[in-house]
């Protein structure tokens, strides 16, 4: 399947015609055809994701690149993880085919039986794909230096990351307190607005936030929430991208509140607000003495085809969480960045919020390098051009299926949504496509979307297989649902 160049906005923003079967949807030849993910309970074809027999024919992208990292044959890595870390995962382990991922480069993963997986998931970590060399060069060096530190002394990896990393946040957002996850980033906002009395929080229905327990409060899914009641009190949800909601929610607690949205809704279902919504949170949270936190733990570090979503509309928040790409996809961190004022608590008294290994000398020059990276190979302009083409090719690679199967094509950047008619055709064609040799996501908060959160380093004839591989796994899934 052929790429097309990029298209104009007002090209991009119009649904393709798309009549007729796209390239390459025919029934893929080969190893036959995928059982169905209804019926894939771990001993299902050799070309469907299930079965491991260490010889099962490749099928599309999965092919075989002969031995990867040193694995201990003998080991059941299912069986591991049934008696270890739980029967759930160990099901789903074996659902999706029971491989153990070995090794990784680029955009692609590597399986123990010798396949490879083109990774168009990762849950929006891999900006910058798999290992990228600088980032990895640069936390060999720190481990070969100074991997973890005292925490007496100053630490100089830290205080060089985080001058970085505020080079690129909006104007003003110039403190950055490291973590080592998304929802460790999102307890310090919370826990930073109650040192401004900000104790009422406010938070968007279907948005994801993190499921530690202050996390999990704002994240607004009873399906996560309802085994841990009771949480965080005085929580208030209101419609995402309803500025009306957000004020009615806002006049009764003025000078009390915290306000903690995101640019586009990931786990929610890549769901993009109006333009100017966020503009208009802002101004709201200034007009009612409310504490604005964007969660850009998704959708920032270029995943929108800019450095941070509320960059479009110029706005300012009080903090922003920024994380999984600030990895580098190699070393766990993330951040709270904030204001002056905002971190006035925090910068006067360093004890009032500590982590051991927050802002540990390996994770630093991990986002150090990474922030580095970015800035010379022009991540961010790549995602946007690459988001893109990659957006009109999977609209044309759908529009045959517009209507029935498929409901909607939409994203930004590289952070893209296919939305179906029926929730049961996200799992089948998630299956299909791993028994294809490709990864995605599906969506916490929305579970008839299926979401690709591709890395910006993929080339363009990964680009025609990731299309090719697509055409072919919805055309049978849609037999499948039709049947």
């Amino acid at each position: 399947m052929t790429v097309s160049p990029p298209p104009t906005e007002a090209a991009e923003a119009a649904e393709p015609s798309g009549a007729g079967q796209p390239s390459g949807a025919a029934e893929p030849s080969g190893a036959g055809q995928p059982s169905g993910a209804a019926e894939r309970s771990g001993a299902s074809e050799s070309c469907g994701a299930a079965e491991r027999s260490g010889a099962a024919a490749s099928c599309g992208a999965a092919e075989s690149v002969g031995p990867t990292a040193p694995v201990d044959v003998d080991v059941d890595v299912v069986d591991l993880y049934l008696k270890h870390i739980g029967s759930g995962r160990a099901v789903m382990g074996r659902v999706m085919g029971g491989m153990a991922e070995v090794r990784s480069e680029g955009a692609w993963i590597h399986a123990d039986d010798g396949r490879r997986f083109l990774d168009f998931g990762g849950y929006g970590v891999f900006i910058l794909g798999h290992r990228h060399p600088a980032v990895v060069e640069a936390v060999h060096r720190q481990i070969d230096t100074h991997p973890l530190a005292s925490r007496v002394f100053l630490e100089p990896v830290a205080a060089r990351a985080a001058q970085a990393l505020a080079a690129h946040t909006p104007p003003g957002v110039d403190y950055v307190h490291f973590v080592n996850s998304g929802a460790e980033a999102t307890e310090a906002a919370l826990k930073l607005a109650r040192a401004h009395g900000r104790t009422s929080v406010i938070t968007t229905r279907r948005g994801f936030h993190g499921k530690t327990l202050g996390a999990l409060s704002v994240t607004a899914n009873a399906t996560y929430q309802t085994p841990f009641q009771p949480l965080l009190p005085d929580v208030t949800q209101v419609d995402y991208d309803d500025p009306a909601d957000l004020e009615q929610a806002l006049a009764p607690r003025r000078d009390r509140a915290c306000v903690i949205v995101e640019p586009v809704q990931g786990e929610g279902g890549v769901r993009i607000p109006r333009p100017g919504y966020l503009r208009q949170v802002r101004a709201l949270c200034s007009t009612y003495g409310a504490l604005l936190v964007v969660d850009e733990i998704q959708t920032g570090m270029g995943r929108l085809g800019t450095w941070w979503g509320v960059d479009a509309e110029g706005v300012r928040p009080d903090v922003l969480l920024a994380g999984k790409g600030l990895s580098g996809g190699v070393v766990p961190i993330a951040a709270m960045a904030a204001t002056a004022e905002a971190y006035g608590p925090f910068s006067r008294d360093p004890y009032l919020h500590t982590s051991t290994f927050g802002a540990s000398p390996i994770a630093c020059a991990a986002a150090l390098a990474t922030v580095r990276a970015m800035e010379a190979e022009n991540t961010v302009a790549r995602a946007a051009a690459l988001g893109l083409r990659l957006r009109a090719a999977v609209r044309e690679v759908c529009a045959p299926y517009r209507g029935g199967l498929v409901r909607e094509v939409r994203g930004q950047g590289l952070l893209i949504g296919i939305e179906f008619a029926e929730e049961q055709a996200v799992g089948e064609l998630l299956l299909e496509l791993i028994a294809r040799g490709v990864l995605v996501n599906h969506s916490l908060n929305s579970t008839r979307v299926l979401r690709l959160t591709p890395p910006a380093v993929v080339d363009d004839e990964e680009l025609d297989l990731f299309l090719t591989t697509l055409a072919e796994a919805l055309h049978s899934t849609a037999g499948r649902m039709s049947g």
